[in-house]
Order: C-alpha cells, then structure tokens, then sequence
C-alpha cells in the first residue's frame, strides 16, 4: 500500500482499542482484524487520545447513517474511503444497498475479512476519476459517508467529486470531516499521519462556498467530541481529553459538514 492507504491503519488500531475497553464504540471487526494484520504503528499514531478522538468520529458517523437510512430507507450508502472499517456490520442493516469504496489495494485487502452479498458491494475505484459512475447506479436517493478522506483530495479534487455526486444522485444526504486550514498547514510538520509518511493534505473553512460550487447545500456542522462521549472517559483521562482535545480546541483544527441536494 502507498503512505496515504497505510493511513487506514491509524482509525482501526484506535477502534480496535476502545473496543477493547468496552467504551464509545463496540467494535469486534476492528479488534479482530488489528490482530491479524499486524501493523506497526509509532509516536502519535498510537496515542490512546487519537484512539479516543477516531472513535467519537466513528461513532457520530455510526448515528448519522442509522439515522438517514431510517428518513431514507429506499436510498443507497456509499462509504468513500471505507479501509477496513466495519460501519456496514456495526449499523447492521440487512435490506439497505451499501457500497464500501476505495482504492483496489485497500478492497483487495478488505476482501479477506468481508463477503459481499446480495447488497453489500464493494468497489475498487479511485474516487479522483468518474469510472465509479458506471459502477453504481444513478438516478436514486444516496446517503455518503466521507470519514477521514477529504484532506487527502486537492481542493480541485474535491470540488470534483463532490459535483460528480450531486450530478449523479437523484438526491444526496453527505457527511464529511475537514481538517481546517490552520490544521492542514500544521500537518506537514505535527500531526500522527506523519508516522506512516504522509505530511500533503488539505483543509476547508468555508462549507457554505464548498456547496456553492459543488451544486450542494450546507446543511450543519456536528460536534465531534459529544460530551456523552467524553463522559464514558474516567478521571484523569477525562479530565485531560476535555481540555485539550474536545470543544474549540478540536474545532479550531477539525470540522465535520454535512450537505445535501438543492
């Protein structure tokens, strides 16, 4: 795998660590093929705060979906950047068709660990192109999940993608976490993705401007340290992960959007 798919290590391991401790999400997935992989990670790519901070996103992404397939039961899910990330298993939906999507190393690797059926798919596509396009079919309601993805894509990429969406769909509900500027500028020199050799990313301040050029609407911004999350931490790691890695400290370096169609 190249530096930014080993990227998909970081969120597992962290998962995979809450799990362990039966605190902010159940994950038996992650701590099963966290064991079997193997992966070294180091410094802050290891960081049980990371660990803590991966699962409050993955948990609030968890609630979101549930949430959208329930006002939307006839649309699809497509999970852009999905890694090894259980979300299909832990929303537990049977009936709904979800799409799990990245590039052809990631699926090939996921594919030891997840069987397709009827309405579970997944997609080797490189999401920068329009070849996904003739994958998945059109003209029907989308939920989109973009957990942990949009800082890898150049803001010309983006825009793209997010057009190629609101085009292709007949309607959109789309959730995505953002590094901001201020973050990104700081990720080449301080931030755990370096450990596994990624320092390029990109960051977004302004989703009102985002959806303006990508034929979408800003529809809210979400917490993405939920203090019923942080509750679940004890004492002194309480304490500590509500200072320094929750409230505007968090939204000052991180945002999660969400949009729809027009």
């Amino acid at each position: 795998m190249n530096n930014v798919n080993k990227t998909l290590y970081i969120p597992l391991y962290g998962k995979a660590y809450v799990s362990k401790r039966n605190i902010i999400l159940k994950d038996k997935w992650a701590e099963e093929i966290w064991e079997q992989e193997s992966f070294e990670l180091k410094g802050k790519s290891k960081s049980k705060w990371l660990a803590y901070y991966m699962a409050m996103r993955s948990a609030i992404y968890d609630e979101w979906v549930a949430q959208e397939i329930k006002k939307n039961p006839g649309a699809v899910v497509l999970h852009i950047g999905c890694g090894m990330d259980s979300r299909v298993e832990r929303v537990n939906v049977k009936e709904i068709k979800w799409y799990d999507i990245d590039f052809p190393e990631v699926i090939e690797e996921r594919k030891k660990y997840y069987k397709e059926s009827e309405v579970y798919h997944m997609v080797s596509a490189d999401m920068r192109t329009g070849e996904w396009k003739k994958r998945i079919e059109g003209n029907q309601a989308a939920i989109i999940i973009m957990e942990g993805v949009s800082m890898y894509f150049k803001p010309e990429e983006l825009r793209a993608l997010l057009q190629d969406i609101s085009g292709h769909f007949r309607s959109v509900h789309l959730l995505m976490d953002c590094y901001t500027e201020r973050a990104a500028k700081a990720s080449k020199y301080k931030n755990p993705i370096n450990d596994v050799g990624v320092t390029l990313v990109y960051g977004y301040d302004a989703p009102q401007e985002l959806a303006e050029q990508t034929g979408l609407v800003f529809e809210k911004e979400y917490d993405m340290t939920p203090q019923n999350y942080i509750d679940e931490l004890q004492g002194m790691e309480k304490t500590i992960f509500q200072k320094l890695f929750a409230g505007k400290i968090a939204k000052a370096m991180y945002r999660m959007y969400e949009f729809a169609t027009r």
